[in-house]
Formats: C-alpha cells, structure tokens, sequence
C-alpha cells in the first residue's frame, strides 16, 4: 500500500534484511501501515551470507551465553513450523578430538543443549563409534569417537524474501532499489528522502523509523540521520567455500580448531559440500567484501585436519562472504563477541521515535521482530496482538513431516515434468508450487530453458511476485542455481531480462 507525502506510515523500514523483512511482517500483521526500503536486493547482504543454520549455537554454551542459546533453540523449532520447505532438520557429527576439549565436556554440553530449548520435533544427541558408522569413514583414523546432535538448515536468502511475500500479502509497501538518502523530524513525524534506482526521488513520511541496515546501521545514523548513538557496531567477516561433494551421507560436521573457531562442513545442494565459516574483524565497505586467500587456506586446512582426503583452493567451485553486524561489546575477539541483539530506541519525549537494531542472527530474526515491535508499543496502542509464532510462511502450510508428500502430490499431477525438478520447486516454492506450475504439463509448457532446470515460467514468477531483476538476484538468492548453468546460459537468462524487463512488482500476492 503507497501514501503520498502527506498520509504518514506508521513504519519506516531501511533494509531488506531478515530483520527488516521480519518486522516489516510482524508490523504489517498487526494491521501497522509499513513501508520497507532496501537499497539493493532483499537479502543482497548479511542474511544470504550466513551458513544457513537455524541453531542455537552450542559454542555459546562455552560463553556461557544460556540465555541467547535458549531463546535461539526455542526458535529453531518455530520456525521449523512455519517454513518446511525451506527448513529441515540436519544432523550434525563431531568428532572429538583428544587434544582440545574433554569428551566427558562435550557430552555434559550437548545434554545442555537437547533440553535447554524445549525439543520437541527433533532428535537428541547421541555418542558414536566413527569406527563403525558410516560418518566415520572419510575421517582420518585418528578419529575413533564422536557425537551426534540435531539442528536446522534453512535456506536463508529465501527466508528474507519470504518474509517481505508475506508483509506484502498484509499490506506493507516493499520498495526494492530504493534507498533512503536523508531523514529528519519534522513536526512530530519523520521526513524521509527515497531515490529509486532510476534516480526518481520521493519524500514519505512516518510515525517511526526503525534502522535495520545490518552492516550499514551505523552509517545510516551518522550520515543519513545525522545523529549520535550510544552502540557501537563491531564488523566481522564470514566466509565460505563450496567443493564438490565431500562424502557420501546426509549428515554435516562440525569441526573444532586449536584456535576455538568452528567450522562446518555441510552437504550442499545435492552434490557440493559447503564449508565454512570464519571470524575475521572487517574494517572495509561491507559492499565489497570477499573471502581472501589466508580464508580460503585456512578453512582447506580445517578440512585436511579431519577428512582423508584433503581439498586445496583450486577445488573450490564458488565462495562467498558476509560482514555481520554484531553488537559491540569489547570482546577480545571476533569469536567471542555475542550474537545477541540490542534494540537501542532513540528521541526523547515527544520526537517521532527511532529504533537501531545491533546485532542479532538469523534464528532469533521473527523473535527481535516482536521484541522491536514491543519496544514501540506506546507509539501504536491500535496495534494487534503478537501473532507470528506458529502463523507459516508462504508456501509453508503443510506439516513438518509432510514434504515428500507435497512433491508426491506435485509429481502425480504434472507427470510430465522430471521428479527431481518437482522436488527443487516444492523445496523453493511450498504449496506455492501449485499456482506457478497452473496449467503445466510437460516441460515445454514452462517456456524457455535456461539451464540446471531453470525455466522461464520460474523467472517470470520470480520477477513478477518476488522482486528479482537481476541474474544475480535469480542464480544467488532466489536461488542457488549460479552453480548448475555455464557461463553462457548465465548471460542468456542476462540477456532475456533485459529484453522483457518490466516494472518491478511493488507488491507480491
């Protein structure tokens, strides 16, 4: 829904986050009028750069922080509930290591972990035997005793899009490539600047104003508000590599290090292993950064310390890196520096508020959409009640357990299509699936093929109810299918963008 200049929004948004696309949600779920500003891609930054775990975080356990791990497990199972097309379960195997922690230690702390959070849907921790499990048998021989725990992996770029469909749905008026360019009170409210891609500026207006800008949240205070805060932002980068499949099971590693990082080795669409990540204080633009050489040797390292057979750069396939934002607590390192989140509100009695958000990750994203909310409580008494929990995302109303009878259900009524591409709709798109294959009944009804499965039908979908524009947006966020096309089918799907561009939809349904 679009105001003119004079018509006031109850919320500004500055950042497309998982945290903007959370709150813009929640908001626009309470009947709140919302409007979120993303100055590139949903998703273009932090949140399509994690390791894509919904998790408490065992290695808080060792920070003793109960409180984040708690609240972060208790989430793990939410969100499981709402999005089981892009949430599953993943077990994870540590192997012990004699050298650095006390097996006793490891099995008191995933004890801790199976109950500090109230599981319900998923399994508990449990020892092995590397010796005779098939998880053992890429490790090296050292490596006779392990354990086993569970988790979730979460597709985590589409999680942020999701988010926005579903504020959109209710309401909220997502502007893609349009960034906030100054904001000021005026007369009670906030005066915000837009300017669109295209260069077109425009001037809105709002009760709140809410800074989720992950990275930028302190640029956007100092420079575009022109203010002072109390918070600091400590940035720290992330990075990942991507190698051809690694081992043969369903199971991811966890893997510990002399210098108390962690790193994860988890399968990654069908036939990859995804590894990483690490911890590494950034002082640059977070809109250029990328995984150095030390990164990429060092986590080839890690992977040499424990499997058989080791990796070296030239095996990496692609690589990606993120900047987090986190909360700057003065911790000695970046490791040891909290994942929790501060929620730091601005202007005294009588200004239109401002709420920074500092910190937080992916798991707690829908919980610190409701703390956020709960914050600004006296700004909106008409406002409803908390409703997300439990409430699914789109394409998610079906049980936890009942996807492979989604893609049995899809398969059956469109035989004509290969399972294997049912089953990577059903996992992208849910029940949504049923409006974007309409009328399909073999493969050619979807249009032009760009490669790796990728169809025009999907692109049009994906231009006309979630935003895309770019390539980059369709091959890295929308999805991961910049690994499965070449070079030349990628600049074909460039080259048909261009030439059927069409208005971005300023709203998803």
């Amino acid at each position: 829904m679009t105001r003119d200049g004079t018509t006031p929004y109850d919320l500004v948004i500055i950042g497309g986050g998982v945290n903007g696309c959370g709150i813009a949600r929640d908001a626009a779920g309470r009947g709140l009028s919302v409007l979120l500003a993303e100055k590139a891609d949903l998703a273009s930054g932090t949140s399509s750069a994690s390791t894509k775990l919904i998790h408490g975080g065992l290695r808080y356990l060792e920070h003793y922080e109960f409180r984040l791990v708690r609240e972060s497990l208790k989430e793990r199972e939410v969100l499981l509930g709402m999005a089981p097309h892009i949430i599953w379960p993943l077990r994870f195997v540590l192997p012990h290591h004699k050298a650095l922690r006390p097996a006793f230690l490891i099995r008191l702390g995933l004890l801790l972990y199976d109950h500090l959070g109230g599981r319900k849907l998923l399994p508990a921790s449990r020892s092995l035997d590397l010796r005779r499990d098939a998880a053992g048998r890429p490790l090296k021989p050292a490596f006779t005793r392990g354990f086993e725990y569970s988790d979730c992996w979460v597709e985590d770029s589409r999680l942020v899009v999701l988010n926005a469909v579903d504020a959109a749905q209710r309401g909220a008026d997502i502007r893609v490539g349009t960034e906030v360019t100054t904001a000021e009170r005026e007369d009670g409210h906030w005066k915000i600047e837009l300017r669109d891609a295209g260069g077109n500026t425009a001037t809105v207006r709002a009760r709140t104003l809410i800074n989720a800008a992950g990275p930028w949240v302190a640029e956007v205070i100092s420079q575009r508000l022109q203010l002072d805060s109390q918070f600091g932002v400590r940035l720290v980068k992330g990075s990942h590599i991507v190698v051809p499949r690694l081992f043969d099971h369903d199971r991811a590693y966890i893997l510990q290090n002399a210098d108390r990082r962690i790193v994860f080795a988890i399968p990654y669409e069908q036939d990859f292993t995804l590894i990483g990540t690490t911890d590494v204080d950034f002082t640059a633009d977070p809109a250029e950064v990328e995984i150095s050489s030390d990164e990429t040797a060092y986590l080839c390292k890690v992977i040499g310390d424990y499997f058989e057979k080791p990796i070296a750069p030239e095996d990496v396939v692609w690589s990606y890196s993120g900047v987090r934002p986190l909360f700057d607590e003065g911790g000695t390192t970046a490791q040891e520096t909290t994942r929790d989140f501060v929620l730091d509100r601005n202007g005294a009695p009588g200004e239109a508020p401002l709420l920074n958000i500092f910190g937080g990750k992916i798991t707690t994203y829908r919980y610190l959409a409701e703390q956020a909310l709960k914050k600004l409580a006296d700004c909106f008494p008409e406002a409803g009640p908390a409703w997300t929990a439990g409430a699914g995302l789109p394409g998610g109303d079906f049980p936890v357990e009942g996807f492979a009878a989604l893609v049995d259900e899809l398969a059956t009524a469109h035989p004509g299509l290969e399972r294997s591409l049912v089953t990577r709709l059903a996992r992208a798109y849910g029940t949504r699936c049923w409006r974007l294959l309409e009328g399909v009944e073999k493969l050619e009804d979807l249009g032009e093929h760009f490669g790796g499965g990728l169809t025009e039908r999907e692109v049009e979908y994906l231009c006309q109810r979630e935003w895309a524009v770019s390539a980059e947006d369709i091959l890295w966020r929308r999805s991961k299918l910049g690994l499965r096309l070449s070079a030349a089918e990628k600049s074909r799907l460039a080259e048909w963008l261009t030439s059927r561009r069409r208005p971005q939809a300023r709203a998803a349904t």
